[in-house]
């Protein structure tokens, strides 16, 4: 992967984590967010997402269950897609993950060569799971 992409340095931690919803509160570089996801259903979850002050994320990520997850999100066009590739820090520092944003779940794609192993339907690699169990254990 060439990394000529723009770079964003991402922390984020969890106020809610269930089967039903997840509530994630972020900083990216400056700018700060509150995100609600719903329920997965496929490879298909409504997700709700509002920006907020940063400093009011900043007292919010010290509610957050667990440890805060850490990486820096690079943005690479592969074949007019634009994936989002995570490069994690911290407790999870070693792991890369790659995603797109797909028009409808059944919307055939190219995978880049740098991509590997295909992890969508394994929860070990959701954020909020890594926030409790960590890729380093």
């Amino acid at each position: 992967m060439e990394t000529n992409s723009k770079r964003e340095k991402i922390i984020q931690g969890y106020l809610s984590i269930d089967s039903e919803k997840v509530i994630r509160v972020r900083i990216a570089d400056e700018q700060g967010f509150l995100t609600i996801k719903g329920k997965v259903k496929g490879i298909v979850r409504t997700e709700l997402e509002y920006e907020i002050p940063k400093n009011e994320a900043e007292v919010l990520l010290k509610m957050c269950n667990e440890f805060i997850v850490e990486k820096t999100r690079y943005k690479e066009k592969f074949k007019d897609m634009l994936w989002e590739v995570d490069v994690f820090e911290g407790k999870n520092k070693g792991l890369f993950l790659a995603e797109i944003e797909l028009e409808h779940e059944n919307q055939n794609f190219d995978l880049p060569d740098w991509v590997g192993d295909e992890v969508t339907f394994d929860y070990h690699y959701y954020n909020s799971w890594l926030s409790k169990n960590p890729f380093s254990k």
